[in-house]
Parts: C-alpha cells; structure tokens; sequence
C-alpha cells in the first residue's frame, strides 16, 4: 500500500511516456503527434543530418573533459579536507556552495564573466595587460571549453563530498599498519586507500555520465549552443527540433538515442562493479 502509488507514478509518468517517445519517433510526427507508423525514416533522417553528429561530437568532448577534471579536481581537493586541517567545515561548505547553485545561474555568471566586453578580458585590459585575450566564449573552436570550466567549477564540490565520505569510510587500523610498514602517505593513497574506493569511484562516474549527457540548462545560458552549433549537444538538439522547429518525430528519435547512450554508459559500469564486488567475495 505504501509503495504502490509510487510505483504507478512511476510505471505512468517515467516508463509510460519513454514508450511513447519512441513510438512518436517512429511516427511522421511533425508539429503535433502522428500516430501512423513510418518505420525507422526518423532516424535515417537523424543519422543523415550534420548537426547531431555536431552535437555527438560537443558530447563527447564535454563528456570526457567534464568527467575527468571534476574526478581529479574533487579527488585532489577530498585528499587535502582529509588532512584533518582547521576550519575543514568551512572549506567544505565553501566547495559545496556552487552545487547548490542551479545550471541556469552558473551558466549566466560564467557568461558575464567570460565575455570578452566586459568579463575576465576587460579586466586585465584595464589593469594594463592590454595584450591579454580570452574569447573563448565567442570562439566556434573554443566554445565548448567554456563550458567544461562551469561544468567543472559546479560539479566539483559534490565530486568532492562523495570522495571524502569514501576516505572517512576507510578502516584508520589498515593505514597505520602500512604506515609501521615504513610506507609514504602518497604510497598509501595510491595502493591502499584509492583502491579501496572503487564503489565511490562507481558511483561518481555514474551520476557525472548522466549530467553530461542530458547537460542542457547550463549550455542554454552560457552559449546557447553557439556560436552557430559549436557548443550544441544532443539535448538542445532534442529541444530545437522538437519544439521550435516542429519537427517532433526527429526531437524524439534524438531522444532515444539519448537514452540509448545513458544505457550504454550504465549496464557496463553496472556490470563491472557488480563482477568486481562478486570476485572479491
């Protein structure tokens, strides 16, 4: 009784309307629903169009740059609050403090303090560095960077709360006996401590592949995808066509292959955490 609303909730409003966002990408859907099955046209169609390997490719770059440096920064920062060092709540908060921020806001300030008129390059003109440039967020090459940093700079902190609650779960009696054993605390970070982590490591990866990939309000308000459809992913891609360019059957093929990609991401790392938890029995 507790859990059957919920449930319903959830077979009605989650696995429901992903159902029928791949009928509908099966469909000539066009501004409004088409119920008339048409095949696979839609996605000949999206695998034909130059945009959404564009935008596959901004993925990837975004994916893979966004999840390496979060991990290194978060784990870096995680090892250094594990210190025991003064005010360690305040730090922490410190570096939590943009996760409480939503995308929208992050994007917009980063935009400001970007812009080549009056951000980062102004200022540095003003204090006489006058042949300092940074216009990577009017720069078709550069663009996608920018996005990285934001991305970075508010998934970080959270990257790092999930790494230090792994390094506070570490039984202390095993880093003291290889510490008896003459070993350096780099050395037990790196083949005792970090190894031992592997389920937060899991996990941080798991939650940093998913906002990667359905990664849209912040690209919104910090480039809107430009300049041109430099900086464009696959989930504004999904929202253009969709609905502004009413073209419904294409948005929701995109979808789906969106959320193909989310599977694909997921029942690997599912799999190996699951054969790795079940072979150290």
């Amino acid at each position: 009784m507790v859990l059957g609303p919920t449930l319903i909730a959830s077979l009605l409003f989650v696995y429901g309307f992903i159902f029928l966002t791949g009928y509908i990408s099966l469909t000539e859907s066009r501004l409004m629903p088409n119920f008339d099955f048409a095949g696979l046209a839609q996605y000949q169609e999206l695998f034909d169009n130059e945009r959404w390997w564009t935008s596959l490719t901004n993925l990837g770059i975004f994916g893979s740059l966004f999840i390496l440096v979060s991990v290194v920064v978060g784990l870096f920062m995680a090892i250094l609050l594990d210190q025991k060092i003064r005010a360690e709540g305040a730090l922490r908060a410190v570096y939590l403090y943009p996760m409480a921020l939503s995308f929208i806001v992050t994007g917009t300030a980063w935009k400001w303090m970007l812009n080549p008129s009056l951000g980062l390059e102004k200022l540095m003109h003003d204090w006489g560095w006058s042949s300092f440039t940074f216009d990577w967020l009017v720069d078709s090459d550069m663009a996608i960077y920018t996005v990285v940093i934001a991305a970075v700079w508010q998934s970080s902190g959270f990257v790092m709360a999930l790494f230090l609650a792994g390094l506070r779960g570490i039984d202390d009696e095993i880093i003291k006996a290889a510490q008896v054993d003459g070993a350096s605390l780099p050395t037990i970070y790196r083949r005792i401590i970090i190894p031992a982590m592997r389920p937060v490591f899991f996990s941080v990866l798991l939650i940093l592949s998913h906002i990667a990939i359905k990664s849209f309000d912040l690209i919104i308000a910090l480039t809107a995808g430009g300049p041109g459809n430099s900086s464009s992913v696959p989930a504004i891609f999904m929202y253009q066509f969709s609905f502004t360019r009413g073209q419904l059957g294409l948005g929701s093929a995109s979808a789906m292959m969106m959320l193909a990609t989310i599977v694909a991401v997921l029942v690997p790392l599912m799999y190996l955490e699951a054969r790795s938890a079940k072979a150290m029995r």
